[in-house]
């Protein structure tokens, strides 16, 4: 139970009402009263239903919501002075977060604008004198157009120890905006200079477009090293950026699969292509880190790993996800199996698949060379479990007895956790023939390896027998809004920044935009808040801001919601319109019920010698506004036949 259902369980709505002021009688299951909101002494238009734990003025104020609505009405407190109030009175402990500071986020958008300036001033010396050669580089040795250059802002940084300081300087910028922007390096001695120099220039961008530092290529044959980054900054953190993510990241949700390669230019070079869905980690280890973020665009978390075809290369990246395993052994343990799953008590999952590049050539040098190539090498792609025989394979004396345990006792754990007893056979039988071995020595010594329990996973609960659970065309008549509510809210939880796109189509349909008063469930308009305050900060990526200022009582719900909608499509389009058709459903509803009781107390009215008057206004609006959402929903209804 979460602690916002805690604290309803532990209060009744009636006797928090009835403390209040309000005089209640009970009418059939419900209670009424007068409004406390408004004035009125005619007719009880305010009712409380203690079966639900919630209330609704059918009078002037036209509002309604649970207890915690009533209490930031009665009181003008916000959602969290309400949480807290109602959380001491209810005798349940609240843990509470600390929000982003402002400052931090002015200091965060101060560097984003100086490292916007800077990519622009690298751009425009890229088509000097000076630059010259790394032009000609791009456009001849790495077949890049001039559109590609400019829709990267490929740029180029002099040969020079200060002309990047000297230039932001006279422009009001200081040395120590530089060195936060990660654009200086210092000496023992205390001198600052130009971090980078005679360089090819790469912007490095978050997954919403926004800077956060620079990819470096020397110019120079003999330059070491030949890639340098910004330095970890509080915008640049390697191990949680993907290059190309801005670019890639509605690619990779229509098609449901990410490409990963090595180098920036193995990005730029497919993006020209045609090829969209690829980006690059910052080096050659991928971590938890950008696994999370790849995972946030991929609803099947196809991942497929097209690097250097060396040996060395790829068994680089075999460490580093080894590394990523043996970091998270504190909380739980993360383990791979056969097709690539990464399960960390059922948080982090990713389909991995490898791609077979030919000896030689790199990605962007496969796609230059011959594109309908790189589409089959993709399509192609042999899963994880076979990468890793082959991988640990390469180089050994498969005759020799210790090699074939220790190639058996890093795959067999693969292979034992794949669900499909077809699969399993399968890899096994595989493994035996590589190894030259008997398949039935490999399934007795499957059972002497050191197995860590874990929690069965997302697919395996899925695949228990579940009460069905309703879309929004079929929702449960008992609780129908909070049903629809909770399915908007789990499609803006997954993806927050579609709630701009929803509240533009609205409007279209001339409807208002998404807001706090579409949510009669309190913890669903807490939600919601925090969904609003992801897109007004810029400190984080909008969905990591959602996952880190969850109120601790709220985690649960949003984890729920974001299951209620797993099996939803991954295309923004889609989900975009999904979201519209809970929206409009959920004010049809709800104004449905109101003109229900509205009618219900004029008749009331009405056989006490009261003609009603005081209802009639309100249910004209609601009924005009009814039929603005059956337009709505009949333009919705023929845009999806279009």
């Amino acid at each position: 139970m979460s602690t916002v259902d805690e604290i309803k369980a532990r209060l009744n709505i009636i006797d928090l009402v009835s403390e209040s002021g309000v005089q209640l009688r009970r009418s059939g299951r419900n209670h009424t009263g007068f409004c406390p909101f408004h004035s009125n002494t005619k007719t009880p238009a305010f009712v409380v239903w203690e079966e639900t734990g919630t209330w609704k003025c059918f009078g002037e104020c036209n509002d309604g919501g649970d207890i915690f609505k009533f209490v930031m009405k009665k009181e003008g407190w916000d959602f969290k002075e309400t949480l807290r109030h109602l959380a001491q009175k209810a005798g349940v402990e609240l843990k509470e977060y600390t929000p982003q500071q402002k400052e931090e986020r002015d200091a965060h958008e101060k560097l984003r604008t100086l490292l916007e300036e800077i990519a622009l001033f690298y751009h425009q010396q890229l088509k000097t004198p000076a630059g010259t050669k790394t032009l000609a580089y791009l456009r001849e040795k790495r077949g890049l157009t001039d559109e590609s250059i400019e829709a990267f802002t490929l740029g180029y940084s002099p040969n020079s120890w200060d002309m990047v300081t000297k230039h932001f300087t006279e422009r009001g910028h200081t040395e120590q905006d530089l060195m936060d922007a990660g654009m200086l390096s210092e000496n023992d001695a205390g001198r600052r200079y130009d971090r980078f120099r005679d360089r090819l220039m790469i912007p490095i961008r978050d997954a919403r477009g926004r800077m956060a530092g620079f990819g470096a290529r020397t110019m120079d044959p003999e330059g070491i090293p030949k890639y340098l980054n910004s330095p970890q900054t509080d915008l640049f953190d390697k191990s949680n950026l993907l290059y190309g993510l801005d670019r890639a990241k509605k690619a990779i949700r229509t098609l449901d699969q990410a490409v990963i390669v090595e180098g920036y230019l193995d990005v730029i070079t497919p993006h020209q292509a045609g090829f969209e869905n690829i980006v690059a980690p910052m080096g050659t280890a991928l971590g938890e880190g950008q696994l999370r973020l790849i995972k946030r665009y991929t609803p099947g978390n196809h991942i497929v790993l097209a690097l250097d075809p060396d040996a060395a290369g790829q068994k680089a990246i075999l460490r580093g996800l080894d590394a990523a395993r043996k970091s998270l052994d504190r909380e739980g343990e993360l383990r791979f199996d056969a097709r690539g799953f990464l399960r960390h008590e059922a948080r982090l999952q990713a389909d991995l698949r490898v791609a077979s590049l030919p000896d030689g050539l790199d990605p962007d040098q496969v796609v230059l060379r011959n594109p309908e190539q790189w589409t089959e090498i993709i399509s192609n792609a042999k899963p994880i479990v076979t990468h890793v025989m082959e991988s640990l394979a390469i180089g050994r004396d498969l005759d020799d007895a210790k090699v074939k345990t220790d190639i058996a006792s890093q795959v067999l754990p693969l292979i034992a956790d794949l669900p499909n007893p077809i699969e399993r056979e399968t890899f096994r039988q595989q493994l035996a023939r590589m190894l030259k071995v008997d398949e039935r020595a490999l399934i007795g010594g499957k059972a002497k390896g050191k197995r860590v329990a874990r929690r069965p996973s997302s697919r395996q609960k899925d695949a228990q027998p579940t009460p069905t659970q309703p879309k929004v065309a079929g929702v449960a008549a008992a609780h129908p809004s909070k049903k629809i509510e909770e399915y908007c809210l789990g499609i803006l939880i997954r993806q927050p920044d579609l709630l701009y796109r929803l509240d533009r189509a609205l409007q279209e349909f001339s409807l208002n935009a998404l807001g706090d008063e579409d949510f009669g469930y309190t913890e669903n308009q807490m939600l919601f808040q925090v969904v609003k305050d992801s897109l007004e900060q810029d400190a984080l990526d909008a969905h990591d801001y959602v996952s880190q200022h969850l109120p601790e009582a709220l985690t649960g719900l949003a984890q729920k919601l974001l299951a209620k909608t797993e099996e939803l499509s991954s295309v923004e389009e889609r989900l975009l319109e999904e979201a519209l058709r809970g929206v409009i459903k959920l004010r049809r509803t709800v104004l449905g019920d109101s003109l229900n009781q509205l009618r219900f107390f004029q008749e009331e009215a009405q056989e006490k010698g009261d003609l009603g008057g005081e209802y009639q206004e309100t249910v004209m609006k609601h009924t005009l506004m009814l039929r603005t959402l059956d337009e709505a929903q009949r333009r919705l209804r023929m845009r999806r036949l279009k």
